[in-house]
């Protein structure tokens, strides 16, 4: 047996317990509880005044029966104050907190709930800290009383009992059961007066924020009704001087929604909406909404097209004259067209153009429109990561206004035209919804007949747009939507091809804009060829673009210095490019970072076309270890050892020395270490690294190399050929080894890099290496014919 404080006895056997679904009692307080589970009824009809019970709080509320383990152990011990009926299901039950209890177990749960534990004495009670803290927030408790116009009802006097004074404010400021919780479970004084100081803080922020918010609304709702009694006004004064142009408003758009010639499911909403406008006398804030909502459905094209004649010949021409090159993409471009013109189905159709920048993906879209002639609208998706981008919002929210598709087809003003959907690739799912998925419906012919707008609540017809959209990459894009669009893809133009752009359209168009008379400059083809090479090394033209512009600039301050002189004719040569644009860029380095055995030249692709990348080994002393570097990713590290063991369980036959790679570590590393890289296709160089390293021949310089390798030494076909053949012709390189099932692939890199290179298909590591390591350096089974006749030239 044990005294308490409050000179209550504390038996040595087992307690009641009764568990809180929310809430927790203070000690110093006595609040009332609502029971109705079986066992608090049972607990209920057994307690009398002055006994007493454990009370603790559940750690999930929804729980009906909790056990131990779904206990907060730290409660509180109190005295039965009161008990009654409160209805036929429930029991009232008033209870007095004396002090803190740790409930150690439950010795039993029948007929309620019964545990046994100990007191949990409150450390640093005496401290002078603890009574300084209490004395001040009483002082602040006093403070906030006056000022929060009853937010706190009585301050609790300061007794000598810092912790039974906090425990008392506590219980006053009604705060959440977490912090509440926190506050029975620390036993300390001087953390939980600061502890309460701070939740007293918070609570007077709160009554702050609560009353600003209340004399903000009593202004605003004054404001309103000032406004309506002065509107109300307004318009009588209208009425008598016959000068009504609500009314006038309101007949305005009845003939504007007469024009538009809806559709009958249409024209219903809108006459509904045109009632409501007039019931409210074209006033407040909803007529504005109406009003809003009834111009965008008269200013749609329900059923407004554009005469689009199917002029093959036409359109052809249109896209020869604004883009050089690209005559497969041209091709598709024409087979659509010729569809649609023979079928006379007026279903529009759903192009992707892919491919790196600058390869002129947007102006093909433009093209399409000029030939076509339909209206060209061009979305930018770059970024986007709301669903109401696409669908709109809906009218309940404030501002609301439809999504990008019926904007752009508002501002075509026809149902068929070409709509640019740019950048399709950067969509962002955000917390609002993805973009994407709303696009699913936009871009499958089969559902966008009746597209819904969440703004307008009604289905548009969009299976006559022509929808085109552009992307960089088709990795990002789910495969719902890839399978909804037809790809066509552009993987980037040879020297030639962007010389002849550079020629008939980046240089007529940047000279009128420096101000430079086109026959007073002439730039020869040998300079814009160095240009090419020198100064980009890019798939499209844009950096070609920008080089020719700089190029420009610099002649037109020659020009314009020379102002007391006739304006000279300017030639410019490959020897006077440096003094415009600086040093050379780009250099075929090649030849010299492959000159050492170990050192291997790969194709790679990347979304901003293809890339040439080296792959470097080295061998030192060591344990057998093998060590890559380069920011690799997981299958080009399991490539490099899988690339090591086959050559190892081949070592005889390929006539390697292994003997001494137990005491040695191999090092392989790819440049360019700050950007990531990854993937299969770097495999068959990886292999042929690591074969040069160990038998000490060099890789022929003029040879780059892309395949995947399985470790039993067959070469798999991988993708971006075109991209990554036409990176190879740019880097300078004479020699490709591609897989042999790729060798189909290769017939669409264009004839110009076919004519320059020889391309060698293989379809294991033997030939790769016969084909890759240098000739003149005989004593290895690598010294064979380079796969017997399989070098591939146009001609064959």
């Amino acid at each position: 047996m044990k005294t308490l404080r409050s000179g209550a006895t504390l038996p040595d056997s087992a307690l009641p317990v009764l568990p809180l679904r929310s809430g927790v009692l203070f000690p110093g307080s006595v609040a009332p509880f609502h029971v109705g589970r079986p066992r608090s009824l049972a607990l209920a009809l057994a307690l009398h005044p002055g006994d007493l019970v454990i009370v603790v709080s559940q750690r999930k509320g929804e729980i009906r029966d909790p056990g131990f383990s779904d206990l907060h152990p730290r409660g509180t011990l109190a005295r039965v104050v009161e008990v009654e009926r409160h209805n036929e299901r429930t029991y009232r039950v008033v209870l007095e907190g004396l002090e803190r209890f740790e409930l150690e177990a439950l010795t039993g749960i029948e007929p309620y709930w019964q545990g046994r534990g100990r007191l949990l004495e409150e450390t640093r009670a005496d401290a002078h800290e603890a009574q300084l803290l209490a004395e001040a927030l009483h002082g602040e408790l006093e403070r906030v009383a006056r000022e929060s116009n009853g937010v706190l009802e009585g301050t609790p006097s300061i007794d000598r009992a810092p912790g039974l004074f906090a425990d008392r404010v506590a219980a006053r400021l009604f705060v959440e059961t977490d912090a509440a919780r926190e506050l029975i479970a620390t036993p300390d004084v001087v953390q939980r007066l600061e502890r309460v100081i701070e939740l007293l803080a918070q609570v007077k922020a709160l009554a702050d924020l609560k009353s600003k918010i209340d004399r903000d609304v009593r202004e605003q709702f004054g404001k309103k009704q000032r406004e309506v009694v002065l509107r109300e006004q307004l318009s009588a004064i209208r009425r008598e001087l016959g000068d009504d142009d609500e009314g006038g408003e309101v007949d305005r758009l009845k003939k504007k929604v007469e024009a538009a010639a809806l559709p009958d499911e249409v024209a219903k909403v809108a006459a509904r909406e045109l009632r409501r406008l007039e019931a409210q006398g074209g006033q407040g804030p909803e007529a504005n909404v109406i009003r809003t909502y009834l111009e965008w459905l008269a200013d749609l094209p329900w059923n407004r097209r554009a005469e689009a004649p199917l002029d093959l010949t036409a359109i052809g021409q249109k896209l020869d004259q604004d883009h050089a090159g690209l005559e497969d993409v041209k091709k598709r471009i024409l087979e659509h067209m010729a569809v649609h013109k023979l079928s006379g189905n007026p279903r529009g159709s759903i192009l992707c153009f892919v491919g790196p920048p600058g390869v002129g993906k947007t102006s093909l879209g433009q093209s399409i429109a000029d030939a076509t002639g339909r209206p060209f609208v061009r979305i930018a998706l770059g970024g986007a990561r709301d669903e109401a981008e696409i669908r709109g919002h809906r009218r309940t929210y404030v501002g609301a206004l439809p999504g990008r598709i019926v904007h752009a087809m508002r501002k075509a003003g026809v149902k068929n035209p070409v709509i640019l959907l740019d950048e399709i690739d950067k969509l962002f799912a955000g917390w609002s919804g993805s973009p994407e998925a709303a696009l699913l419906e936009v871009l499958d012919p089969e559902q966008n007949r009746s597209f819904t707008d969440h703004y307008l609540e009604l289905p548009f017809d969009l299976s006559e747009v022509l929808f085109v959209c552009t992307a960089n990459t088709l990795d990002t894009l789910s495969a719902p939507l890839r399978d909804r669009l037809e790809i066509v893809e552009l993987s980037g133009y040879t020297e030639t091809e962007k010389l002849g752009i550079a020629r008939q359209h980046l240089i007529p168009k940047r000279m009128p804009e420096v101000g430079l008379d086109p026959r007073s400059v002439e730039i020869t083809d040998l300079a814009l060829r160095a240009i090419i090479a020198d100064f980009t090394r890019e798939s499209g033209v844009r950096q070609l673009d920008r080089e020719i512009t700089r190029l420009l600039r610099g002649v037109a301050l020659e020009i314009a210095r020379a102002v007391d002189q006739a304006p000279p004719r300017v030639e410019i040569a490959p020897a006077a490019v440096a003094r415009y644009l600086g040093k050379a860029r780009f250099s075929n380095d090649v030849a010299e970072r492959t000159a050492a055995a170990g050192v291997a030249t790969g194709l790679a692709w990347t979304p901003v076309g293809g890339d040439i990348l080296f792959i470097e080994t080295s061998r030192m002393p060591g344990k057998g270890r093998l060590e890559i570097t380069g920011k690799l990713g997981d299958v080009m590290k399991e490539s490099a050892r899988a690339a090591l063991t086959y050559l190892r369980s081949h070592s005889s036959e390929l006539d390697l020395d292994v003997s001494g790679l137990e005491e040695s570590d191999l090092h392989l590393h790819v440049p360019a270490g700050a950007v990531p890289k990854d993937g299969p296709s770097a495999g068959i160089t990886i292999f042929t690294a690591l074969a040069s390293l160990l038998s000490g021949r060099t890789v022929r310089p003029d040879t780059a190399m892309t395949g995947e390798v399985t470790l039993r030494g067959r070469v798999l076909p991988v993708g971006g050929i075109k991209a990554k053949v036409l990176a190879a012709h740019r880097a300078g390189i004479r020699r490709v080894i591609l897989p042999e099932k790729n060798r189909r692939d290769y017939e669409d890199v264009p004839a110009e890099a076919r004519d320059a290179l020889e391309a060698v298909f293989v379809s294991d590591m033997h030939e790769a290496l016969g084909a890759a390591l240098d000739p003149s350096e005989a004593g290895s089974l690598f010294d064979v014919p380079p796969l017997q006749g399989e070098a591939a030239t146009p001609a064959a």
